[in-house]
């Protein structure tokens, strides 16, 4: 599995370990999903603007967001198969760090295990699709033994 990070945001230095977590957090929800790891995910960071540009462009939503998600389950001549695009908010999740009272690594790590799951199908529209996902993201969590 290759994860590509992507840094266009300046508002907290983003380091190797922040990397190394975000890489297990996605090899984690997968492994969980019963899948293979041999798909490549691009993750972004970006700042509230973009995001919040991206989402108006993508879902019409003219508000900043935490997390977007951009499935992309295809397969190049080269045999690579792409899962997705992760956007992240560093802002949004140092706001949210802070709200509830963790560290913005633990939020990353919450947010990356959200995207991932949309990216391989999951979503919360309905009630029962939040629940599930809920459960499946507190199961990520827990089996990274990441509290607080």
């Amino acid at each position: 599995m290759e994860v590509l990070f992507d840094n266009r945001q300046n508002k907290i230095q983003l380091n190797k370990s922040t990397e190394d977590l975000i890489t297990k957090v996605v090899e984690t929800t997968l492994k969980m999903e019963g899948m293979d790891l041999d798909y490549e995910v691009s993750v972004s960071f970006v700042a509230n603007e973009e995001i919040r540009d991206l989402n108006k462009q993508y879902r019409n939503l003219d508000r900043e967001t935490d997390v977007l998600s951009f499935p992309f389950d295809d397969e190049f001549d080269t045999g690579t198969r792409i899962l997705g695009d992760i956007v992240l908010s560093v802002e949004k999740a140092m706001e949210q760090a802070e709200d509830f009272g963790h560290t913005v690594e633990r939020e990353l790590a919450y947010l990356t295990a959200h995207s991932t799951l949309h990216l391989i199908g999951y979503d919360h529209m309905t009630d029962d699709e939040k629940s599930t996902m809920r459960q499946k993201e507190k199961a990520i969590m827990k089996a990274l033994q990441i509290f607080k």
